[in-house]
């Protein structure tokens, strides 16, 4: 087979004899026992399961950053189509990420409403932005790291002794 290869040209002398050599070595491993000689068919099975798993490593990896990607870009999209124009803004919210304190200019009734839990403050990119409830909701759903700030609506007191008695409905104040 060497000579057959040789002649074609697909491979040298030295290759021929550094194969040679190869075989040679394995042989004395296996003699004393320091590797077992395999069949060449065995090896190159061997290798191509290995490979193959390999190829599924990366292909699961590639998958999971495609899919990272998607989501990515649908709360990027939920965010955009949903926000709060908060222009008009002249009231300073302050809430908490990353263990900073941030500010955030909204109006009256957007504060109310950030107290209330009837909107939440997401992040996009490096900046924060105003969504309802229901849409900072389906982005939690994708990222929790992405809503920064949803106050509960159900917020009550387990102090409170009037807990367990009904507002009545025509109550006036």
């Amino acid at each position: 087979m060497q000579d057959q290869l040789l002649k074609s040209g697909l491979a040298d002398k030295k290759k021929a004899r550094r194969a040679k050599q190869q075989k040679k070595e394995d042989a004395n491993r296996a003699k004393r026992g320091e590797i077992e000689l395999e069949d060449p068919a065995e090896r190159a099975r061997r290798q191509r399961a290995e490979q193959a798993e390999k190829d599924r490593q990366l292909e699961a990896e590639r998958h999971r950053q495609q899919r990272e990607r998607e989501i990515v870009a649908q709360i990027r999209q939920l965010i955009e189509t949903h926000r709060l124009d908060r222009a008009r803004g002249e009231v300073a919210y302050q809430f908490v990420q990353d263990k900073k304190i941030k500010k955030l200019h909204v109006t009256e009734p957007q504060r109310d409403q950030l107290a209330r839990g009837q909107i939440a403050i997401v992040a996009l990119g490096e900046g924060h932005e105003l969504v309802p409830t229901t849409v900072a909701e389906k982005i939690r759903q994708r990222d929790e790291a992405a809503v920064v700030l949803l106050n509960d609506r159900n917020v009550q007191d387990e102090d409170d002794p009037y807990a367990d008695y009904p507002i009545p409905d025509d109550l006036m104040w």
